[in-house]
C-alpha cells in the first residue's frame, strides 16, 4: 500500500468524523434553539367578567392577570373585560370560542342545567360553609364535568358572590309583605318562590336595577349584598333585608378546553397552582368582604335587617318552596338527572332531614 493511498484513507475517515460531529453539534444547537423558542413563546388570553363592584368576585377576577403572569414568568398575559359579552352569554362565549376565558355565574345557567342552581333551592344550602361542604363532597367534581361536557370549558377556580339580600324601597318584615312586591330575581327557583308568595318577580341585568328602582319599575332587587352596597342601591332601596332566600351564588373561572390544551404542560401546571391559590383566597376572604359591605352601609345610616330563624324557616317551607322544587325536579328530569335523589344527596352531606 502506498503512502499516498494510506494518507487518502485517513483523510476520508477524518472527514466523515468531522461531518458526524458537525451534524451532532447542529442537532444539539437546533434542539436548544427550539427549546428556547418554545420557552420564549407568549400567550395572550382575554377573560370576560360580569360587572359586580365591591364583591370578592371582582377582587379575585381582577387579580387573575397578575397571578398568572407571575406564575408563568410573563409567558401568559390575561386581559380582563366586562364589556365584551352580555352576562347571560359569558359562559356560552367560552364554549363558542368567542372568548378564551370567562368568570361565569352558575346561577345564570340554572334554567338550562339545574345542577348549576342547587343553592337557589329554598332552604337547601343556607350559607357559604354549607356550600363549601357540598362542593368538597361531590358537587365541584360534578360541575367540572358539566362545564366540560356542555360548555367545552375547563374550571380553573371557583368562588361565590357575597350573600344575596333584598334591597327594597318598602319594608318587608313579614311574609305577607311580599304580596304584589315587584322584585328583580336572577334565577328560576327564586322566581317560583316569589310567585308562591304573591310577589311579581322580574328578571333583570344588574346594570338595569338602579334605573328600574329610580323609575319605580321595581320595588326591590335580590342581589349580592356587596354588589348592591357598592352600587349604592340603598340610596333608593333603603331596606336591606336578609330573608335567607337563594343566599349563595357560585361562580367559576373558566378557560376554553381547546385553548387550555394548546398551552404547554408546564404552563398549565403553573396556572393551576396560581388558580388554586386564588380559590383559597376567594373562600378565605369571603366573610371579610361581607362584613366590609355591611359596615359601609351602616356608616351611611343603613341598618341591614335579618328575619328571625322562624320566619326564614317558614318562607322556605313547602308552602312557599314547593313550586321552586317542582320546577327544578321537572327540568332535572328533562336533562336525565334524578332531582329528588340529587337533593337527598345534598341533604345527607349537610346532615339535614331527607324527608
Amino acid at each position: 500500500m502506498s503512502v499516498q493511498s494510506s494518507q487518502a484513507r485517513v483523510a476520508e475517515a477524518t472527514g466523515r468524523r468531522t461531518v458526524r460531529h458537525w451534524l451532532a453539534a447542529a442537532t444539539i444547537v437546533g434542539a436548544a434553539l427550539a427549546a428556547t423558542s418554545a420557552q420564549a413563546q407568549k400567550y395572550d388570553l382575554t377573560m370576560g367578567v360580569i360587572v359586580s363592584p365591591g364583591d370578592a368576585y371582582t377582587a379575585m377576577t381582577q387579580s387573575v392577570p397578575e397571578r398568572i403572569s407571575k406564575a408563568t414568568n410573563g409567558r401568559v398575559s390575561v386581559t380582563v373585560s366586562d364589556s365584551l359579552v352580555a352576562p347571560a352569554q359569558i359562559a356560552s362565549a367560552v364554549r363558542d370560542g368567542r372568548l378564551p376565558m370567562s368568570a361565569a355565574l352558575h346561577t345564570y345557567l340554572a334554567a338550562d342545567e339545574p345542577r348549576m342552581g342547587i343553592f337557589n333551592l329554598p332552604g337547601l344550602i343556607d350559607n357559604i360553609e354549607e356550600y363549601q361542604k357540598v362542593r368538597d363532597a361531590f358537587w365541584a367534581k360534578d360541575v367540572a364535568q358539566i362545564w366540560e361536557d356542555k360548555w367545552g370549558a375547563v374550571v380553573l377556580a371557583e368562588g361565590a358572590w357575597c350573600p344575596t339580600r333584598l334591597f327594597s324601597t318598602k319594608p318587608v318584615h313579614k311574609i305577607e309583605d311580599f304580596k304584589n312586591l315587584r322584585v328583580r330575581v336572577h334565577n328560576p327557583q327564586t322566581a317560583a318562590q316569589m310567585n308562591a308568595l304573591g310577589a311579581k318577580p322580574t328578571p333583570m341585568p344588574t346594570t338595569e336595577i338602579m334605573p328600574a328602582l329610580e323609575r319605580g319599575v321595581i320595588d326591590g332587587a335580590f342581589i349580592s349584598v356587596c354588589v348592591g352596597g357598592a352600587m349604592e342601591f340603598w340610596r333608593i332601596a333603603k331596606n336591606v333585608l336578609d330573608w335567607g332566600i337563594g343566599p349563595i351564588t357560585g361562580w367559576a373561572i373558566l378557560i376554553n378546553k381547546a385553548e387550555w390544551e394548546n398551552l404547554p404542560a408546564d404552563i398549565r401546571e403553573q396556572i393551576q397552582k396560581a388558580m388554586a391559590e386564588l380559590e383559597k383566597d376567594a373562600f378565605g376572604q369571603y366573610n371579610a368582604f361581607v362584613e366590609a359591605a355591611l359596615d359601609a352601609m351602616r356608616k351611611q345610616g343603613i341598618e341591614p335587617w335579618t328575619a328571625s330563624a322562624e320566619d326564614k324557616a317558614k318562607i322556605n317551607s313547602q308552602q312557599y318552596a314547593k313550586a321552586a322544587y317542582d320546577s327544578w325536579y321537572a327540568r332535572a328530569k328533562e336533562v336525565g338527572v334524578d332531582g329528588p335523589a340529587y337533593v337527598k344527596k345534598i341533604r345527607e352531606v349537610l346532615g339535614k332531614p331527607t324527608e
